[in-house]
């Protein structure tokens, strides 16, 4: 019990403050209940937006009955399937299966709706990965259950620890690992509050470095290279989410805190803490249009102990591998990350067929050994939107990105961004 004891304070007021003065929701009734008069303009809308399956219905002239009816009835699955060949920093070409999955767990009005998503990669630098993903409801929204299962075949570029790194001090680590985060939530007040249980399992084996070719000391090497290593915690989780659809959000705000102690008594190579804050908020700026913008904040701390070098925060090492876009993967690693960005939605036909974005972000980690923050990396981008399941909300997003000290890139995703 003591290690539990030994938890900073200021993390734990952080936590609190945090996010009982975001979900401000708390004190109001923000029922999910959708009346028939709801469904029936959903219906409407729906009706009115095109997706790529209506752009085929169209070009083969075959009509096939669409009502939107069937979208809140249990068990019915819309499906985005997605193959392709895509392209990114880290991955260079890439073969690429995606599918995107969503449903409702039972025909209440009120419940809200579930989605997983999966895919398949082999890319240029051999690398293979497969996370699948599912953000579930069960029936009245009593219980969310979340999951986080990836697995890579990884080469991939670390550029050091902090914030003063550079693209050319870029050293290979070649590993493999599974990734494993299970969590259980429990509605306990309102109708947007939950909280629960998780287990966390992150394992990485065949770890391999290359090394500068002067055979300078590397920071994996001051840090403490090691040929695998494990992260092994049970972690304590609190949510308040009163989105509607996870996979495109609209008016709506989500807030999430994990603190996880990761314990050798349950695997881990060492005794270390872990505490990740995740608040995002979308509003429509005009009651005229369906244009969004939404902000995103990503914060993500380690202390009490050190996490496994491949464990440390890291730029797009969130569920989804989309926090940082205008950097590489792993660009950034500390201790400690802190992470902001704003993205604007909108469409460029009126069918929906077609949307955009324009975004900006920011992102920092503390240096090492010092754990100060220090240096903030800044990027802008613009993308476009292709609908691919209207019922679901699926858009192929298709970003470009422009970071500090010559990152840039373009960022492909199946479904919004966050």
């Amino acid at each position: 019990m003591r290690f539990f004891l030994k938890i900073n304070k200021k993390y734990i007021a952080l936590c609190v403050c945090i996010f009982l003065f975001l979900a401000n929701g708390f004190a109001q009734d923000n029922s999910e209940h959708i009346s028939k008069a709801d469904s029936l303009a959903q219906c409407e809308k729906e009706s009115e937006e095109v997706d790529v399956v209506d752009v085929y219905r169209m070009v083969i002239k075959k009509h096939v009955e669409d009502s939107c009816a069937p979208s809140k009835k249990a068990g019915k699955l819309h499906m985005a399937f997605l193959p392709a060949v895509g392209y990114s920093l880290v991955t260079k070409i890439a073969g690429v299966v995606a599918a995107n999955g969503a449903f409702y767990s039972d025909n209440e009005g009120n419940t809200k709706l579930s989605a997983v998503n999966t895919s398949v990669s082999y890319t240029q630098n051999n690398q293979i990965i497969l996370p699948i993903l599912s953000n579930i409801w069960t029936k009245e929204n009593k219980y969310n259950l979340l999951g986080d299962w990836r697995f890579y075949k990884y080469p991939e570029y670390t550029y050091g620890l902090g914030g003063h790194t550079s693209l050319k001090n870029s050293n290979q680590l070649n590993y493999s690992c599974i990734i494993i985060h299970e969590a259980v939530l429990k509605h306990i007040y309102n109708s947007s509050v939950y909280a629960g249980l998780a287990y966390n399992l992150n394992y990485h084996w065949n770890i391999h470095e290359s090394g500068y070719p002067d055979g300078t000391v590397t920071d994996f090497q001051k840090y403490g290279k090691t040929a695998k290593s494990v992260s092994s915690g049970i972690s304590f989780n609190a949510l308040y989410d009163d989105r509607k659809n996870s996979i495109n959000s609209t008016k709506a705000f989500y807030s999430s805190i994990a603190y996880c102690p990761n314990l050798t008594i349950l695997g881990s190579d060492h005794n270390y803490q872990s505490l990740i804050i995740d608040v995002r908020k979308y509003f429509k700026p005009s009651v005229n249009s369906e244009n969004i913008l939404a902000f995103w904040s990503y914060n993500w701390f380690t202390f009490n102990g050190n996490a496994p070098y491949l464990d440390l925060p890291s730029t797009a090492w969130d569920p989804y591998s989309n926090l940082g876009r205008g950097y590489i993967q792993s660009r950034l690693r500390g201790k400690n990350l802190l992470y902001l960005e704003a993205e604007y939605r909108f469409k460029i036909t009126r069918n929906g067929l077609f949307g955009g974005v324009v975004f900006a972000n920011a992102q920092s980690v503390t240096d090492w050994p010092s754990n100060r923050f220090q240096v903030i990396y800044p990027a802008v981008g613009t993308g476009i939107r292709i609908k691919i399941n209207k019922h679901s909300g699926t858009n192929l997003a298709i970003d470009y990105a422009i970071g500090i000290n010559g990152s840039n890139g373009v960022f492909i995703n199946l479904g919004e961004v966050f």
